[in-house]
């Protein structure tokens, strides 16, 4: 029987490690998500417990009163404020990899784990990732979070992270803009495909797809487009969320109406997919409203897009009043509808139908029920749809009906 090998434990700098070059076979890393999670504030809880109790046997560990928080390497506890925070955050980011390059052998592999929603977020990390001499190779998402924590209640809390397996290769130095975009066209719908099949969807979806197209950005140390410029990771984020927009759109509306519903049904659509009820800082919003052709600061306190300080709320048909919702916009006649239906005033629903010229397109009742299929069972907003869809084939011939009614008339009255 082999003797067990006892693995060891040290404590070290990332920006440090405590080992020669091309020493690992591989390397497993879960680096602090930028400004997600406040770690050290999370562990100070346990640490003046620790200290209490197995202080005197780790002294080396415990001679702070607290948790250090100074060579953190996160964006939230830095003095200098957001700039400052982000930049401290990707230049000590950039440190880590760099020595999991040193110490991992030419052969070898890390597996980098990493999530968040925002665009600053992971500009920090492609930033850092691409200035050290690690590609990634392959991505994937896995559920790492559970549905039921309190953290996903009322946000868009991602239950995902992202798996990069990455290799130590040289790098290309420079990557046309235009040949990217090809190169991102070509291979992240295939990507998408996958992605689809295997039930990611929402915010993880996106964020797979960012991972994902790092795959293919990530192998030139910089993409410049023909006028000599520099193309940022960020724009290069936004190039892959128009990518990944279009895909899901038509996957959301499959029988070829897409043509015929405008910028806020869409975006109205892309929101409950991404986001379902759940707030949203105002930037990842304007984002994915960018993305489909709506000016944010435009629509909002107008409708059905809400800003509540600097976040973003989309309302539901069961947070709006009937009286106040006047426009013509398939999403906002679509609430005044659902609303009429629940209080039983079916007359009033069919006229609101008959004059806004929605009752008899196709393209209304698909979109309500792609919206009724994107939101949860317990979703207040899909049983209202539900109830409203139930009934559509006698409301539709109804409208049929009076339809012809009126043509008859109206033929009568020049015989």
């Amino acid at each position: 029987m082999k003797a067990m090998k006892i693995p060891s434990v040290l404590q070290a700098s990332a920006t440090e490690l405590p080992f020669p070059d091309d020493y690992f076979d591989a390397v497993f890393t879960d680096p602090p998500y930028y400004d997600n999670v406040p770690y050290s504030y999370l562990s100070d809880f346990f640490y003046v417990w620790l200290k209490r109790t197995i202080g005197d046997l780790y002294p080396e560990l415990f001679a702070t009163p607290l948790t250090p928080k100074s060579k953190e390497i996160v964006a939230y506890s830095h003095q200098g404020g957001y700039e400052e925070g982000k930049k401290f955050f990707e230049d000590m980011l950039k440190k880590a990899f760099k020595e999991i390059s040193r110490v991992l052998k030419p052969n070898g592999i890390a597996v980098i784990v990493y999530t968040h929603k925002s665009t600053a977020g992971w500009e920090t990390l492609i930033n850092s990732l691409l200035d050290s001499d690690l590609v990634p190779t392959a991505t994937w998402p896995i559920d790492t979070e559970m549905e039921a924590r309190l953290r996903a209640k009322e946000s868009a809390a991602l239950a995902s992270s992202i798996y990069f397996v990455c290799r130590k290769m040289k790098r290309e130095e420079v990557g046309w803009l235009s040949e990217v975009k090809e190169e991102l066209n070509k291979r992240l719908p295939r990507k998408l495909e996958e992605l689809w099949k295997e039930g990611i969807s929402g915010s993880d979806f996106f964020i797979s797809a960012i991972g994902s197209s790092i795959e293919v950005f990530g192998k030139y140390r910089k993409i410049m487009d023909y006028e000599g410029n520099e193309v940022s990771a960020g724009k290069m984020i936004e190039i892959v969320r128009e990518i990944v927009t279009d895909y899901v759109f038509r996957q959301i509306i499959q029988n070829g109406i897409a043509g015929e519903l405008s910028s806020l049904t869409r975006f109205y659509l892309l929101y409950r997919w991404s986001f379902g009820e759940a707030k949203i800082h105002f930037d990842d919003a304007r984002k994915l409203a960018q993305s489909v052709g709506v000016d944010l600061e435009r629509e909002w306190d107008r409708g059905f897009i809400k800003k509540e300080k600097e976040f973003i709320r989309v309302l539901g048909p069961q947070d709006r009043k009937i009286d106040e919702i006047r426009s013509n916009e398939l999403i906002d006649v679509l609430h005044k509808v659902l609303l009429l239906w629940k209080t039983g005033r079916k007359d009033e629903m069919k006229e609101v139908l008959s004059e806004s010229g929605y009752g008899l397109k196709e393209a209304f009742y698909r979109v309500a029920q792609a919206i009724s299929e994107i939101l949860p069972l317990e979703s207040a907003e899909k049983k209202l749809l539900d109830g409203f869809l139930s009934g559509k084939e006698r409301l539709i011939s109804d409208m049929k009906e009076k339809a012809e009614d009126v043509k008859t008339r109206q033929k009568k009255l020049f015989e």
